[in-house]
């Protein structure tokens, strides 16, 4: 080769070289381009933010996969397009919804970090029957330097069913908490693949709200989830709460008589494989038939079970007891926590008289008489308002807290009553129903309230979503010039209260209606 074609030839395969490079690093700059372990997804970048949403976790949970432990996805060739919410799970709401399902979205900032960011993984809640990941979009929380998660799982009938012939086909494998194993098989994905977007997965907290703060608090008592997180937010935890007298988690005997007998109701009268096969045959929507979370929020108060329904299960593998039990003997996983839950909470149960509804209180009915009614002039609605919400979340929330922090927990225990200012004037909004504090947190107020959004909002949800962030990032939700938020401590009377008229710290204005409920509740152990 002659020396010009030498320099020539050396000259081509250094301008390839650099090309390729260049290519190389253009796509390492590309961050809304991301390789995951099956395959590669393209997300959307807007404002601050890069969105992926819809990459499946887990292969579609159908046919001879209904009702089993999730398996891996099949790896896609080429760019998966990653910008819109992939179906919601099966259920009775009108919406885009199908049993392959089990995908999970994800939210980083534009901006690069030399340091991974933290993350967080949403768990949404709906009665375990219910429940939608694109109601909870998690821009806001991302742009304040957060990556954050969503996923679904598997909700009713099909993500919570516990038919015997299950055992024999799958022996070893957990059993019924299909909803709660789609949950475990997220974070794993989470902690396999969260670096490819810029998260840390040494620094990753769950929290939900609802059947989603319960799942969390399943989690930290689940052997199976030991590791997977460092830190737990639990928002007016429930399905199970943290009392086993309010809404418990059922035992694997009596979720596999419900499947049974939902069985036999839809006609599928034999056993073994043969009960399966009929039962995997049977379309989704059959399945999902009856399963409303206002129908079971309904059956779960009068201490019933529809047909098939069975919510969280003692399974003895990812639960192997009640949240409370782990709870009180200190198996927990011994990570920090924030719980907590709304002025006017989710009311579970019914009363035709104030007599009935203080009747609850047994031996204690004169003390409740005299703490709720003690003029004898409330009317029996909001009578049931405040007894039902403090039995069905509140206490029980105040419970798990006082568990946790006498075990050495580092525990953070709050009240959320504050009401957007559009809604203030209507008598219907005397305080913070259920889930109302999910917008703050969030950092999207007018989500609530659309155009008629105030400063006052806005800052409201600046100041709770900025302790969320905090806790998130650093294990203690505390800093900056927010108002300090103390670690709770049973034996002190201090709560921090998110109102109307800003943080309040101090003393708790429910403590009396909850002492007398713990009162109660301990009565009966």
């Amino acid at each position: 080769m002659s020396m010009y074609l030498q320099v020539t030839f050396r000259f081509l395969l250094s301008s390839i070289v650099l090309a390729a490079l260049m290519v190389s690093t253009a796509l390492a700059a590309d961050l809304t381009t991301v390789k995951v372990e099956s395959g590669v997804v393209h997300g959307i970048a807007a404002a601050d933010v890069i969105s992926f949403k819809g990459i499946p976790y887990a292969a579609p949970p159908i046919g001879e996969l209904r009702w089993r432990v999730p398996q891996p996805v099949r790896p896609w060739e080429g760019v998966r397009e990653a910008s819109k919410f992939g179906p919601a799970c099966m259920q009775t709401d009108d919406l885009p919804k199908s049993e392959d399902c089990l995908t999970i979205n994800v939210w980083r900032p534009t901006k690069d970090s030399r340091e991974p960011y933290p993350v967080m993984v949403w768990i949404y809640g709906g009665a375990l029957v219910r429940g939608n990941t694109a109601l909870y979009p998690g821009d806001a929380l991302a742009a304040q330097g957060l990556v954050v998660i969503s996923m679904n799982y598997r909700l009713g009938r099909l993500g919570f069913f516990a038919h015997p012939a299950l055992a024999e086909e799958s022996p070893g494998e957990p059993i019924g908490n299909y909803g709660y194993m789609d949950q475990l098989a997220a974070l794993k994905w989470v902690q396999r693949n969260i670096a490819a977007f810029g998260g840390d997965p040494n620094k990753l907290t769950i929290f939900g709200e609802s059947a989603g703060g319960g799942s969390v608090m399943s989690h930290l008592v689940s052997p199976l989830s030991r590791g997977l997180f460092r830190a737990a937010i639990l928002e007016s935890p429930g399905i199970p709460t943290g009392r086993v007298e309010s809404v418990p988690a059922t035992p694997l005997a009596e979720a596999e008589a419900t499947a049974v007998a939902y069985a036999r109701y839809v006609g599928v009268n034999r056993d073994g494989a043969g009960a399966l096969k009929a039962l995997r045959a049977l379309p989704a929507e059959m399945l999902v038939e009856g399963a409303s979370g206002e129908v079971v929020l309904t059956s779960l108060g009068n201490g019933q079970r529809l047909v098939g329904l069975a919510g969280s299960i003692i399974d003895g593998k990812f639960l192997t007891d009640s949240p409370e039990a782990v709870f009180k003997a200190g198996g927990q996983a011994m990570v920090p926590m924030i719980i907590g839950a709304n002025d006017r909470d989710l009311v579970i149960g019914e009363a035709v008289t104030k007599e009935d509804l203080f009747a609850l209180f047994g031996d204690y009915a004169a003390e409740a008489r005299a703490i709720y009614d003690s003029e004898g002039s409330e009317t029996l609605e909001e009578l049931k308002q405040q007894v039902l919400a403090d039995r069905t979340l509140v206490e029980p929330s105040r419970n798990i807290a006082n568990l946790a922090a006498t075990g050495g927990q580092p525990t953070w225990h709050y009240r959320f009553s504050y009401v957007a200012e559009a809604l203030r004037s209507n008598p219907k909004w005397k305080g913070a129903p259920h889930g109302m504090e999910i917008p703050y947190v969030f950092g999207i107020p007018a989500a609530i309230v659309r155009d008629k959004v105030t400063n006052a909002d806005k800052e409201m949800a600046k100041l709770a979503s900025a302790y969320w962030v905090a806790f998130a990032k650093t294990g203690d939700p505390n800093g900056e010039s927010r108002p300090a938020w103390p670690r709770h401590n049973p034996s002190v009377d201090s709560i921090i209260n998110f109102t109307n008229g800003g943080i309040v710290v101090g003393p708790d204005p429910l403590k009396a209606r909850l002492d007398l409920w713990q009162k109660v509740f301990d009565a009966n152990k």
